[in-house]
């Protein structure tokens, strides 16, 4: 998705899953795996750490680090290629598959921007 005001953020992100699919395929005879975690928003100190207790995605309902643990590491057990945890972060994974990458900035900029959560 494009990370309206966390462009560096979430194009690393991107890179990181693309990097992990390519490196997967080159690995794939070795009996290494490659997995890639993408988490949706997270109860850690993300938030605060990088300044954004401002925004509504801070203010937000969070998943579980526990939980999201969990789905990456059983996900690596399962030799699975990726895995997105969370229903919410599913449901929104799956909408950006179809959704016009313009949509898509403009919906993240009403969840990232900041002052856009409650007061």
């Amino acid at each position: 998705m494009p990370g309206t005001f966390q462009a560096v953020y979430n194009g690393t992100k991107a890179f990181i899953d693309s990097f992990s699919f390519a490196l997967r395929e080159e690995l794939r005879d070795t009996g290494v795996t490659v997995t890639c975690l993408m988490p949706g928003a997270t109860e850690t100190r993300f938030f605060e750490r990088a300044g954004l207790l401002d925004t509504k995605i801070s203010q937000d309902e969070k998943d579980d680090p526990a939980d999201v643990a969990k789905a990456g590491y059983d996900a690596v057990l399962a030799g699975e290629g990726d895995v997105v945890s969370g229903w919410k972060n599913k449901l929104q994974s799956s909408l950006a598959n179809v959704t016009p990458a313009e949509t898509l900035a403009k919906q993240h900029r009403k969840m990232a921007e900041p002052g856009s959560g409650n007061p």
